[in-house]
């Protein structure tokens, strides 16, 4: 079974409005109306819109869906965590047959009217689920380079679901303070034991957060490692040179060999992100040709033309001249 992005099908973003939700509901039904439209998946494509619209815009399943976490993605196998939709909150959605066969397996996975074969797989929805725990969830927290380099809090704010008196989902705002452990990389996943959502007379599940790294200025980071480009001068790459390079620590100085070309690569080893081993600086060369803005600007470069007139960049290439 598939998940479903029912946002991705709609179009819109993840906190999106009612509105807006309606908004994009309507422009979509629309253009896939089967009666009206053109296009060759119309039908299939207007089912799908509908089961989308159908969970968004009811705040209660809405809820009950985002439970599942923003970690997963279109198409991605799915199978409902333990004690998922077993919840008795399944009790209030009651669906025709008809209504039913509109919906998808993965539909009818959260909020029932599926298949006998679904149930006999998931437990059926009157099953007894006292004590169970709560389902883990899944979000991300981007964060600078630098919170990855030297450990930082960071506050996330998250809308959450909870089982009220009667057994129902709603959606809460909680706000936590989330430290991020010094040498962190992009991708990984920080585990926050007992901050999912609550289970019916259980534990609460755990909350898995994955860290991304926002765009830096200067570097571009792989793992532990991190990538950037340093300009130099062409008397610097030509005769060599000591030049300053910044590091999420300071300046260090870096020596450029003589004769250095542009796209070299030079490393600084140990001054990426903190660990055992500690990651490396990858420094990639590029020349930069002062501004020619007067006559004795270009008399310069002309001296040079003619200093080095037999030179030629292009003969790896067969040109002659």
């Amino acid at each position: 079974m598939q998940y479903k992005d029912y946002y991705k099908i709609l179009g819109v973003a993840r906190d999106a409005s009612a509105d807006d939700i309606k908004r994009a509901y309507r422009k979509l039904a629309r253009k896939y109306h089967p009666d009206v439209s053109k296009e060759a998946d119309a039908e299939a494509r207007f089912k799908e819109i509908n089961e989308a619209n159908e969970v968004l815009k009811d705040p209660q399943k809405r809820a009950e869906y985002d439970a599942l976490g923003s970690g997963w993605h279109a198409g991605d196998e799915f199978r409902p965590p333990p004690g998922f939709g077993q919840r008795g909150t399944r009790r209030e959605y009651e669906f025709s047959p008809e209504e039913a066969a509109r919906f998808s397996d993965f539909f009818s996975s959260i909020f029932g009217g599926g298949s006998e074969a679904f149930r006999a797989g998931f437990g059926d929805i009157g099953d007894d689920v006292t004590g169970r725990r709560g389902m883990d969830q899944n979000a991300t927290i981007q964060i600078t380079l630098e919170d990855a380099h030297h450990g930082a809090t960071r506050q996330l704010r998250l809308e959450v679901p909870e089982i009220d008196a009667k057994g129902r989902i709603q959606s809460r705002a909680r706000t936590l303070n989330v430290r991020i452990p010094a040498g962190v990389t992009a991708g990984r996943q920080i585990r926050l034991a007992g901050q999912g959502s609550p289970g019916p007379g259980g534990k609460n599940g755990d909350l898995y957060l994955e860290i991304e790294i926002a765009p830096h200025p200067i570097y571009r980071s792989e793992g532990k490692d991190l990538h950037m480009k340093l300009p130099i001068s062409p008397w610097e790459a030509a005769l060599g040179a000591t030049v300053a390079v910044p590091t999420l620590d300071g300046s260090v100085n870096l020596k450029i060999p003589t004769g250095s070309q542009s796209g070299q690569r030079l490393r600084l080893k140990g001054r990426g992100l903190p660990g055992k081993p500690a990651g490396d600086i990858y420094v990639q060369l590029e020349i930069v040709n002062p501004p020619t803005n007067s006559d004795a600007d270009r008399g310069a470069y002309r001296d040079l033309a003619a200093r080095f007139e037999a030179f030629n960049p292009r003969a790896k290439l067969g040109a002659k001249s």
